[in-house]
């Protein structure tokens, strides 16, 4: 007989999280430990984060909740140490030592509950020569040279928005991280700090690229590799309309069927041939512009010939396959992207919008039992 799914909101059910009110790669490290079920309280500070973005549409504060505390006040730290007693997990995204001077720093934490796993997220990390010093994704992208694999050769790096540095060097590895320590935290009762940077997290990403590159099989130079838009067969082409085709047949026979279908299989037997890659290159480009991003989306329909519609944010939810998955969903009149990964037994999902500044503040005084959360009667 099947067993049916775990209570709970997803594999995280249980875990109580505290995130101190940042921007960028520590709220969406919240986010997905929300997603998957934790219980993620946000110490919102009194007048909002500084960037103007209305909290209602925030979608990396969903499946969160909110109290608002000052920590500049005589009680702040003192309520937020209340939270922290009850915790698994605190998350924060302040420069190194400001979380220290405001009273809730690593050592206040872990005094007052010493399983606590004290996750901080930054661009620089907790040392080094910049580790107090101002920046963005962009900047920290730069200095590991993960922004110099990205681009034409012709031309300046393209900026992949905030995706490489922020959320995958920065979020994933505080999540990782924050979960790794709980498991220890768990089987030995000792917490610990979680130094994430996203320098760090960024280089890693380039693990692969390293071994290429001292293997003699990567060139330190942009355009001109097998995997950065170099090659002929993997990038990206127009279309006679103004849409783009995504193109990746890397694999023999999955190349045999893309230049079959692109109408030029005799044209070049050696597709190894770098010598004549600009060539290739020129051919591709020219059949594409015969036919529409619809008209060639028909023709590689249903093929291995790994060939893809470059799909805008807006066109995305409505593909075929992402709609049967289900990979965007609809939660208070506003599509986003449903939670990931998936879980047979505990299956997560958007359960509540974007979390509002204070809105929880009773709730979360009650069900964590911190009753000074409540705002004092004034006689």
């Amino acid at each position: 007989m099947a067993k049916g799914p775990t209570p709970g909101h997803g594999p995280l059910t249980g875990v109580r999280v505290v995130e101190l009110a940042g921007i960028g790669p520590g709220p969406f490290a919240a986010m997905l430990l929300a997603d998957l079920g934790a219980d993620v309280v946000r110490v919102d500070r009194p007048g909002g984060a500084g960037l103007g973005i209305d909290p209602a549409y925030d979608l990396t504060n969903r499946n969160k909740r909110s109290v608002v505390l000052d920590l500049k006040s005589d009680e702040g730290p003192a309520r937020v140490l209340d939270l922290v007693e009850r915790a698994d997990i605190l998350v924060e995204g302040y420069r190194p030592g400001v979380a220290e001077r405001l009273g809730v720093g690593p050592e206040a934490c872990l005094a007052r509950n010493p399983q606590l796993v004290y996750g901080r997220m930054t661009g620089w990390g907790q040392d080094g020569p910049l580790a107090d010093r101002a920046g963005h994704d962009i900047a920290y992208i730069a200095l590991t040279g993960t922004l110099s694999m990205i681009g034409r050769p012709d031309e300046p790096p393209t900026v992949p928005a905030n995706l490489v540095g922020d959320y995958a060097g920065g979020s994933l590895y505080l999540v990782i991280g924050v979960l790794a320590a709980l498991q220890h935290a768990r089987t030995h009762g000792e917490g610990q700090v979680v130094d994430a940077a996203i320098v760090d997290g960024a280089a890693h990403l380039a693990t692969m690229i390293h071994g290429m590159l001292a293997a003699g099989s990567w060139q330190d130079r942009r355009g001109a590799n097998l995997l950065d838009g170099g090659c002929p067969f993997y990038g990206t082409y127009a279309t006679s309309d103004g849409g783009h085709m995504a193109v990746g047949p890397l694999e023999g026979q999955f190349y045999a069927e893309f230049v079959r279908l692109l109408g030029i299989a005799d044209a070049f037997p050696d597709r190894w041939d770098l010598a004549r890659w600009d060539e290739l290159r020129a051919t591709v480009t020219e059949r594409f512009l015969t036919r529409t991003r619809a008209e060639w989306t028909e023709v590689f329909a249903g093929t291995d010939a790994c060939v893809a519609p470059v799909l805008s944010l807006t066109e995305a939810p409505h593909h075929p396959h992402l709609a049967a998955r289900s990979t965007f969903v609809e939660h208070g009149g506003r599509t986003q992207p449903a939670p990931a990964p998936r879980f047979s037994a505990t299956p997560v999902s958007v359960r509540t919008g974007p979390a509002l500044p204070g809105a929880d503040t009773e709730a979360v005084a009650a069900d964590w039992d911190v009753p000074g959360l409540r705002p004092t009667p004034r006689d």
